[in-house]
């Protein structure tokens, strides 16, 4: 189990830093000068203008030294000029173009929002998605099972940023019901914190728990055909017994897996909720630094931030297996 842990982490590492060189590449040794945005920022950029700042960054050094500069950020402190000089402290992603602020602190400061949409999204269509599942896997060939079924391909046939926006548009904007979906933080008004995320779960909840019933309603069928469940039937145990206890607990590792990397997914996702709803997270602080001129910083922070949050996710649900199911041994 160690053994496989320490393989896992260095994988995991290995990932991460061939993402951070793709990163570097792609955002500051790309076809265009990564600083021309910058000179852009302020007025017309001159050629000459662009040449100083392109020596201030140290664009015109070699790519070792600047991805060496660029990694090194992460564990220890940097000073970046363009003009003035700013000081980032470590773990140092680079200065905001537009603001001036450490792209790091900006991130944890956007961060609460978006894993408060992704936490409250999940718990909802997971725990929705698993009772429907199992209840239509009961009942399967009934109405019910039937009309879920049918209910879960029309729903996940519409778009959600469609369902999202129309929402909006009617439970917040006409009928006023919902008229507050901004984010508060659950220190200061945990019951603000609720109501104001309140719409965006729910959106997020309902629209993917159709996905989620249909996994777990197919695993739960192909479960409860197995032979060690006929044998505690056999044997007299009771049906919520035999569900809970025998085909659940099978059932669910599967659906651990997608649910492991939609939540993944989802903290490096909520673009479309975050811009609807109107919510100052990660993903509208990245499609705001997308905007001309283009904030390269802060883009090549989301990107690296999202590629860990996946790697991790993908980790964590290696390990839960064992966890989840005693017949999966990690070797």
């Amino acid at each position: 189990m160690l053994g496989y842990i320490v393989r896992r982490l260095m994988s995991a590492f290995l990932v991460v830093v061939l993402t951070s060189m793709f990163v570097f590449l792609l955002f500051f040794k790309g076809p265009s000068n990564p600083a021309e945005p910058l000179c852009n920022l302020n007025g017309k950029c001159t050629p000459e203008k662009l040449a100083i700042l392109t020596e201030q960054l140290g664009y015109n050094d070699s790519v070792v030294h600047q991805y060496g500069i660029y990694v090194g950020g992460f564990f220890h402190d940097r000073t970046i000029s363009f003009g003035p000089k700013y000081h980032c402290d470590a773990p140092c992603l680079g200065i905001s173009f537009r603001t001036r602020n450490e792209v790091t602190s900006e991130l944890v400061e956007k961060f609460p929002a978006t894993l408060s949409i992704a936490v409250g999204g999940a718990s909802i269509y997971l725990t929705l998605g698993v009772l429907l599942g199992t209840l239509a896997a009961r009942r399967r060939g009934t109405l019910l099972d039937r009309s879920l079924v049918t209910f879960s391909v029309t729903v996940s046939a519409v778009p959600y940023y469609v369902i999202a926006l129309m929402v909006w548009i009617y439970v917040s904007l006409q009928w006023k019901l919902i008229e507050d979906t901004s984010y508060h933080p659950i220190t200061s008004d945990p019951l603000h914190w609720a109501t104001g995320l309140a719409l965006p779960w729910a959106v997020i909840g309902l629209t993917s728990s159709t996905a989620y019933a249909r996994y777990s309603r197919g695993q739960m069928i192909e479960t409860l055909g197995e032979d060690y469940v006929r044998t505690a039937v056999a044997k007299g145990v009771s049906e919520r017994g035999v569900v809970i206890r025998h085909a659940l607990r099978a059932a669910i590792v599967p659906i651990i897996t997608i649910f492991g990397l939609d939540f993944a997914f989802l903290l490096t996702g909520t673009i479309f909720t975050e811009v609807i709803f109107q919510i100052d997270g990660v993903g509208k602080w990245a499609i705001q630094a997308l905007r001309s001129p283009v904030d390269f910083p802060v883009v090549s922070a989301t990107v690296l931030f999202g590629a860990v949050i996946i790697v991790l996710a993908n980790l964590i649900v290696d390990l839960l297996y064992a966890v989840i199911d005693p017949r999966v041994r990690l070797a």
